[in-house]
């Protein structure tokens, strides 16, 4: 029912910034969570950030509180990550993902039980 195509993703400096965004298919985005994860060679996928529906709510981990801001444009069917003051253990693969909203997500939007993934966007910080 939805598909998801991250793009963003590149080569930058420790110290600089990045904004990822996920282009979703489909008519109903928004009644959709959205959540970014990722994942670097040899380690398990991590949560990232998540946002609810209406964008009312935001998650972070606590790695990039301070750091990276998640959002969305529900008109474009977009969710975004702006990721600020990066650092090299940044690096990874970065994945977005979404569920259909419901009262649980406030308790499990770090996990991993999305409904629907992209195929992700490498994001590489030098140091």
């Amino acid at each position: 029912q939805v598909q998801l195509v991250e793009s963003g993703g590149g080569l930058v400096q420790a110290g600089g910034s990045l904004r990822l965004s996920c282009a979703a298919s489909g008519r109903t985005f928004g009644v959709y969570n959205m959540g970014w994860f990722r994942q670097a060679p040899g380690k398990e996928r991590e949560f990232v950030a998540a946002i609810t529906w209406n964008g009312g709510t935001t998650y972070y981990a606590d790695s990039v509180k301070g750091r990276f801001a998640i959002s969305r444009d529900n008109a474009k069917k977009t969710v975004y990550l702006q990721m600020n003051s990066l650092k090299p253990e940044d690096t990874a693969v970065y994945y977005c993902a979404a569920v259909k909203i419901s009262s649980s997500y406030a308790t499990n939007y770090y996990q991993r039980a999305y409904d629907y993934w992209g195929q992700g966007t490498q994001v590489t910080v030098s140091s």
